[in-house]
């Protein structure tokens, strides 16, 4: 027996702890993660001082902290803040520190703050309520230098009422649901769904070495043994951890035909899971699954390239802290890892700005004067500054686009994405931009090149060529596996020959993203169809997909066989459990309740709409589901006052006044119906559909109004179908003066679009008319 197998041995004796390979350094190791234990940070710093030196004081180590003289930044020095003429005032008591500040009742109340939130450019303060709830208070320390405009307190959710998701003390600035998994090491959530309230734990307070590392009992005892037995396992750092955080690429070397270096092999690592579990835009699903060595999508549903999120170019547009936006990156394919520019334990650039992006674009093609045509060493000529632009998010926190996208102003002429030419260049137009980089990169293979963006736009807009344009994005290979999801999620409603078809590849594909995807983008089809469609996927090895399908396909219970049923089961207590871990949260009961309505447990269904109410009394759906369910039983009047409930609980919502319009038009009361319908659409403002159905509403009562309302709907969503609704409404309604010039207009916009014979078509409609 070797020495190493003596040790290994002695430590499973000594620490009751399972077997693992001493030998394997090129990859991962594995080891049970049951049998291993959290042992804290300060286990590491006698072996690790320079990483612990490294990690002091970042954005790691200050994730969070107990508010003492140490981590709490801001002017708690009996200074008073007046927000919306209001006092706000900041003291302490002894080593405490407190605020007054306005409490969802209204009134001003004394909270006691009990923890620091982040470090720099601002830090939140957060308090501790009795039923367990951390809630992040609506001021923040902006933690800036005074030249640039910082050491001051400010509002960072100026708009918010008590009836918003974002107010303080909602759901929305809840530590233990939104916060707590990624500030924290070893967290569990520990919510009661019972009693509704909170116990949650951590080994830290902060992000310790082991929230990346792992749990470090077994490298801790080995580490111990090597030390008695005169030895050193500085060459094997990782043994007695479950995962490997190198990074994937050892060697970058020159292959011709390419002005990069490119990888030499690409190895496995789990460094790339290990930071996506917390810089990503993403549900998380459970505590338990091992999102590391298994599929992330064990353990969290990551956000796709959707609309919220994302521009139709896949830029960022709301916070999604990284992994959505590095997805969709060529150096995502090729082995790129977040050590390659960034050191792991202060989370800053390992090497200055500049040269980072130089450890592989190094051909002369790179040099200012030949790639940015802008001044060396200027802000204009940093590779940061045209292929990572900048979104500033909490009012002063700028934050990098990760996907390195080339700018492409000629996209941005016809689908109105931004572009970092013109963001710079204000006074300049997307056409001169497109002009000048044509004359920089005339032989540059990106301009006029075919792109996705151009699908997801004509999606948005219900182009008639939208289907089939996602249809082929989704199976176009050399788009990134997130892109493709994208596409096929975007395809739901669409029941077309291609659609079928990239449907049909995608349910066997290897990438979880793109099964994933095929579940929304399958939503078009009937039952027996759908059915088929996504059998196979109700047996997935991962859960985000066995159970999103599970989830999509009990809404058709009532026409399952006992075969399909049986099948069904099994993953949809996956789906269920998924809820239940989210029952803190008005998605996750309502999700439960919708599937005890499609059971046919009714009284269940009822029970969980009205709990998802109560704990989160402004999130729409519930209301909405609910209503839904009356009507389903024939009880329209139970079914409006749900409505009218959450309209007066969440009055900035545009759904339930929409729906609320709806139920009128089923009754027959079109005075109600356009009533709730212009609420709903004057509310939502950008939303065509809504503008849409109160144009159609409008017509027997005042066809100008509802020329109007059409045209709103063609305005903000650019689809040709609505303006067409619009001249048809008219040439219905024709008649000489206001209208008869209203149609005449109409078909002018119209003829831009639409044949000759069309127009002639809607030129018969008056003649019959009369």
């Amino acid at each position: 027996m070797t020495q190493w197998a003596s040790w290994k041995q002695a430590v499973i004796g000594l620490a009751a702890l399972v077997s693992f390979s001493l030998f394997a350094q090129e990859t991962p190791q594995s080891t049970e993660s049951s049998t291993l234990t959290y042992v804290g940070s300060k286990a590491c710093v006698d072996c690790h001082q320079k990483e612990t030196k490294a990690w002091q004081g970042s954005h790691h180590d200050m994730a969070m902290r107990y508010a003492d003289a140490q981590s709490v930044l801001g002017d708690f020095n009996e200074h008073t803040f007046t927000f919306d003429r209001k006092p706000n005032r900041f003291y302490r008591k002894g080593d405490e520190y407190w605020v007054n500040i306005q409490g969802p009742d209204g009134e001003w109340h004394d909270y006691k703050i009990s923890y620091t939130f982040g470090w720099e450019p601002l830090q939140q303060y957060m308090v501790e309520f009795e039923d367990g709830r951390v809630q992040l208070i609506p001021f923040a320390w902006d933690s800036r230098n005074k030249e640039e405009g910082g050491q001051r307190w400010f509002h960072l959710y100026p708009d918010t009422t008590p009836q918003d998701e974002f107010y303080w003390a909602n759901t929305g600035q809840n530590w233990n649901f939104m916060c707590a998994d990624c500030h924290s090491t070893n967290l569990e959530k520990n919510y009661d769904a019972q009693t509704n309230t909170y116990s949650t734990t951590w080994s830290e307070i902060n992000v310790g070495c082991e929230a990346c590392h792992g749990p470090a009992s077994e490298h801790v005892a080995l580490a111990k043994l090597a030390e008695q037995s005169g030895k050193s396992i500085a060459s094997a750092n990782h043994y007695g951890f479950d995962r490997g955080l190198g990074t994937a690429v050892k060697e970058w070397v020159y292959k011709e035909g390419h002005n990069t270096l490119q990888p030499k092999e690409i190895a496995i690592t789990h460094q790339v899971n290990t930071c996506a579990q917390c810089h990503s835009r993403r549900t998380q699903l459970n505590e338990t699954a091992d999102h590391i060595k298994g599929s992330f999508f064990d353990k969290y549903r990551l956000s796709l390239i959707t609309p919220e999120l994302y521009h139709h170019d896949g830029q960022i547009y709301d916070e999604d802290y990284v992994f959505g936006s590095f997805l969709q990156s060529s150096m995502a394919k090729k082995g790129v890892t977040c050590t390659n520019c960034h050191e792991p334990h202060t989370a800053e650039l390992k090497i200055p700005e500049e040269a980072v992006c130089l450890q592989c674009h190094i051909g002369p093609e790179y040099m200012p004067e030949n790639h940015t045509f802008h001044e060396a060493n200027t802000e204009a000529s940093k590779c940061t500054t045209c292929h990572m632009p900048e979104t500033t998010y909490m009012q002063v926190d700028p934050r990098r686009d990760h996907s390195w996208h080339v700018p492409r102003p000629d996209l941005s002429q016809h689908i109105n994405t931004p572009n970092v030419c013109t963001s710079c260049h204000e006074d300049e137009t997307n056409q001169w931009a497109s002009q000048k980089l044509s004359e920089w990169f005339p032989n540059s293979n990106y301009r006029n090149q075919q792109h996705f963006s151009v699908a997801f736009y004509a999606d948005s807009i219900g182009h008639r060529g939208a289907p089939d344009a996602l249809a082929y994005s989704a199976q176009d290979v050399s788009l990134s596996d997130i892109i493709r999801a994208s596409a096929l999620e975007r395809m739901g409603g669409n029941i077309g020959k291609n659609t079928l078809v990239a449907l049909a590849r995608a349910v066997k594909h290897e990438n979880d993203m793109i099964r994933l995807g095929a579940i929304e983008g399958s939503s078009g089809y009937e039952f027996s169809d759908r059915w088929q469609i996504l059998e196979s996927l109700l047996y997935d090895p991962v859960l985000s997909v066995r159970a999103e399908t599970a989830g999509a396909l009990v809404r058709h219970y009532s026409e399952m066989n006992p075969l399909q049923r049986d099948k069904l089961r099994e993953p949809l207590e996956d789906y269920i459990e998924i809820q239940r871990f989210n029952a803190d949260r008005g998605f996750g009961r309502t999700n439960l309740a919708n599937v005890y309505r499609d059971l046919g447990e009714i009284d269940k269904a009822i029970m969980s709409y009205r709990k998802a109410i109560e704990i989160e009394p402004y999130f729409e759906n519930s209301y909405a589901n609910l209503a839904d369910l009356y009507r389903a039983q024939g009880n329209d009047k139970k079914a409006l006052e749900t409505l009218m409930t959450g309209m007066e609980a969440q009055p900035k919502s545009s759904a339930l006044p929409y729906s609320a319009g709806l139920a009128w038009l089923r009754i027959g009361d079109g005075v109600q119906a356009n009533q709730y319908l212009k609420q709903a659409a004057e509310t939502a403002q950008e939303n065509p559909q809504y503008w849409y159905v109160y144009g159609l509403a409008l017509e027997k009562s005042d066809a100008l109004a509802a020329s109007k309302a059409l045209n709103t709907a063609y305005r903000v969503g650019g689809n040709p179908q609505h303006l067409y609704a619009e001249c048809e409404v008219l040439a219905r309604n024709y008649k000489q003066g206001s209208i008869a010039f209203a149609f005449e207009q109409c078909t002018k916009q119209l003829s831009e679009f639409a044949p000759p014979e069309v127009i002639e078509q809607l030129r018969a409609v008056i003649t019959n008319a009369r």
